[in-house]
């Protein structure tokens, strides 16, 4: 939660070559490669970015920074969120740095949170990756759904420092999850005001305190997105949060759950459209294999 400061501007065009737009009207070997081939009817399946070369570097903990950041769906309606800065205009995805003694994932929902105002939770998908995993289907343990990070970028803040950005996926939570987290937000607050009188006084001359970040419960292990989806009536819209930014910048960002065709427009020739492209196909992928698996 912490503010990320003006060398963050510095780093835009690097971090992922955002185009301005106008605002919207336990194994240890490599998991198999899913079949995407016949994924391919959406108009994000064009002009893919490849993975670079292996490169060998070494930084002390001083200059190395560790952020991230994630594509947050509502799957339903087969939209993802993706935000505006105003001032600077151009549209990105969700990120920033983990703080100290974060899990690297709470991060990017906790950003995903801050920086978009919408409340997430990382979404399992059957996408490949080089981690160790349970491989026996007999295995209480067994998923073959994974909620590593599906990209990653390397780039230099400096000529010491470096950064590394995780990309993950998520999903808006469903009303049930959105209202205990509304009701953990308010205990927190409380309890809060209750151990500092001075914030009581002070809260009279100036804006409220800011809510506090609460994680939400994980996505349900045995849970299909068919019966995740079921759990919104329909038409439903994810409730979006008002004012979570933790700095000045933050708080002019604004965001939108957009149509994918439209969220890659913006995202256009950006690491982000390759993320959400890999994140959509993960997310078809899970659908087929679910249905296929509730058929047979």
């Amino acid at each position: 939660m912490t503010s990320k400061g003006s060398w963050l501007a510095k780093l835009r065009p690097s971090f992922s070559q955002h185009q301005p737009s106008k605002r919207p009207s336990v194994d240890h070997g490599q998991t198999p490669e899913p079949d995407v081939s016949s994924i391919s009817s959406d108009p994000m399946s064009s002009s893919r970015r490849q993975s670079s070369a292996p490169i060998y570097a070494h930084f002390t903990a001083e200059n190395l920074t560790i952020g991230a950041g994630v594509a947050i769906f509502h799957v339903a309606s087969e939209r993802v969120v993706v935000c505006y800065h105003p001032k600077e205009d151009y549209w990105f995805l969700p990120k920033g740095r983990r703080d100290a003694n974060e899990e690297t994932a709470v991060g990017a929902v906790r950003e995903g949170y801050e920086e978009s105002g919408y409340v997430n939770r990382l979404l399992p998908l059957p996408l490949p990756h080089r981690q160790p995993s349970i491989r026996d289907k007999a295995d209480s343990r067994y998923t073959p759904f994974f909620t590593e990070p599906i990209w990653t970028e390397l780039f230099p803040m400096s000529s010491k420092r470096q950064y590394i950005l995780f990309w993950y996926v998520a999903e808006t939570v469903p009303p049930a999850v959105e209202d205990v987290v509304k009701m953990q937000q308010r205990v927190s607050r409380d309890e809060l005001l209750e151990k500092d009188a001075k914030a009581v006084n002070e809260e009279r001359k100036q804006p409220p305190l800011p809510v506090p970040y609460v994680l939400p419960e994980l996505f349900p292990k045995n849970m299909t997105l068919k019966e995740r989806i079921a759990m919104e009536p329909e038409g439903y819209q994810p409730v979006k949060h008002h004012g979570t930014g933790v700095d000045s910048d933050e708080l002019t960002y604004e965001s939108y759950l957009l149509p994918l065709e439209e969220a890659m427009r913006k995202l256009r020739g950006s690491v982000s459209a390759d993320v959400v492209r890999r994140a959509w196909e993960g997310i078809q992928l899970r659908t087929k294999m679910e249905e296929a698996t509730t058929s047979s």
